[in-house]
């Protein structure tokens, strides 16, 4: 009898695990949906992701799955895809202004951190400046970003192209202030080899703190290692996670071109002899390549991995 009381409790321990697991062995435990919501870290604040132009959601895979690794859960990290993937930087920052207040819906924080690519860096400054993004984003990284235009847009199609032209009358109003709001922390990023921000100065940002990191391709920014690490250390601890950026207002040359950045501002690419000066300016003076640690003296290597 004694033996029979005893065994109960553990009979019916048993019986309670294997139902619990669909009767076929040892499932996962329950998780409670509220855990789906929360962040191993509650310093983990969600995160939007932002195309460039002609990309959409999954081109942004990798470095979705960059944060996942790195703790931030699911629900907290998401992408944005546009309805017209070349379309206008107006249009595309209503479409991040609707993506941030779902995100903000479904994790319930206050403000959230934005990481945009190339022309989606565009679209998230406007944002940020006439949509009331100050209001919602903590902190914006923006990757390869052609902050004053491209002569690679010269080739691009659609109204989204057409803005990134240097001297646009969208880039004109989007530069008429410091870059971002002051109620946000931005980095902006560059690599040394991009083929698409020409001159490679225009993906610096006035206002930001700024990195350049040898040697991924433009497409390659999302899917860089180091990259990654600078952004996640940049979202988690602010500048000082990037201790080697160069401060805001440090518009320093950029290295890979004989172009500096003051040099772009006063250009208008439509006016009599911009082809001459494209060739004379950009692409014969340009200087030598920073490809590793054997960058010349004064160089150093960027931080944050």
């Amino acid at each position: 009898m004694t033996i029979h009381l005893l065994l109960r409790p553990l009979t019916a321990a048993l019986l309670l695990l294997f139902l619990g697991s669909g009767g076929a062995g040892i499932g996962p435990a329950a998780v409670d949906a509220q855990d789906l919501f929360t962040d191993p870290d509650p310093d983990l604040v969600p995160v939007l992701l932002v195309p460039g132009w002609g990309d959409g959601a999954s081109d942004l895979a990798p470095a979705r799955a960059w944060f996942l690794g790195k703790g931030w859960t699911e629900a907290r990290v998401q992408a944005v895809g546009f309805d017209d993937p070349w379309g206008s930087n107006e249009s595309n920052a209503r479409e991040v202004a609707r993506a941030v207040e779902s995100l903000r819906g479904l994790t319930g924080s206050e403000r959230i951190d934005v990481v945009a690519h190339s022309m989606g860096g565009l679209a998230l400054r406007h944002y940020l400046r006439f949509e009331g993004g100050n209001e919602r984003v903590r902190r914006a990284v923006f990757l390869g970003t052609p902050h004053r235009g491209t002569v690679a847009a010269m080739l691009a199609w659609g109204e989204g192209g057409r803005e990134m032209v240097p001297g646009s009358d969208f880039l004109t109003r989007l530069n008429a202030d410091n870059g971002v709001p002051e109620e946000v922390e931005a980095l902006a990023i560059r690599t040394p080899v991009d083929l698409r921000v020409i001159p490679g100065s225009s993906a610096m940002l006035l206002g930001a703190l700024n990195l350049e990191i040898c040697c991924p391709t433009h497409p390659q920014l999302v899917e860089n290692e180091e990259t990654l690490a600078a952004v996640v250390n940049f979202l988690r601890f602010g500048p000082d996670g990037v201790p080697d950026a160069e401060g805001p207002g440090q518009r320093t040359e950029w290295r890979g071109s004989g172009l500096d950045s003051q040099t772009l501002e006063g250009w208008g690419p439509w006016r009599q002899g911009w082809a001459d000066e494209l060739l004379r300016r950009w692409f014969l003076p340009t200087q030598h390549l920073r490809l590793g640690p054997e960058a010349r003296d004064g160089d150093h290597e960027p931080g944050g991995g």
